[in-house]
């Protein structure tokens, strides 16, 4: 289902991608939703575990820039990771306004084992685009998502 709106060419467009764009989105997010219930997580608090599995400790703000969260929602998210005893934060010695999240040992053990269960939902829902549509759909999606966040910048 595209859009309605009858503007120019380029504005049905834009929209009817960014329809398309989101029903799939949302529709990927929901599915691995419903898999992190059993697990008691969000897809937050997945994608925080996630991060700090592949990249190690992370100071508290730059995973909020990385999954793109709000200072507060991050704050929120982590609380609820710290008191399952599946991250860690430590005060940053250099500069105390910043604080080192990172995984205790039971939330690796966690993330490592939950981790493939997840790529194999991912990829399931994923297995209708070809090796290059995937790439080419990786692609633009960047590009997309890097000229939004260069227009929030502008207007702010």
């Amino acid at each position: 289902m595209g859009t309605k709106y009858t503007g120019n060419a380029s504005e049905v467009r834009a929209l009817d991608a960014y329809i398309k764009l989101m029903r799939a989105a949302e529709s990927v997010t929901t599915r691995v939703s419903r898999s992190l219930q059993p697990y008691d997580l969000t897809v937050s608090q997945f994608g925080i575990l996630e991060t700090l599995m592949h990249l190690g400790q992370q100071h508290q703000n730059d995973l909020g820039e990385k999954l793109l969260k709000s200072s507060g929602n991050i704050t929120l998210v982590v609380d609820n990771l710290e008191k399952r005893g599946l991250i860690v934060r430590e005060k940053c010695l250099e500069d105390r306004r910043y604080v080192w999240v990172k995984l205790t040992s039971d939330g690796d053990k966690f993330i490592r084992d939950l981790f493939p269960k997840m790529v194999t939902i991912i990829t399931e829902s994923m297995i209708v685009l070809s090796p290059f549509e995937l790439e080419k759909l990786g692609e633009y999606s960047k590009q997309v998502g890097q000229n939004a966040q260069k227009q929030c910048a502008k207007a702010s």
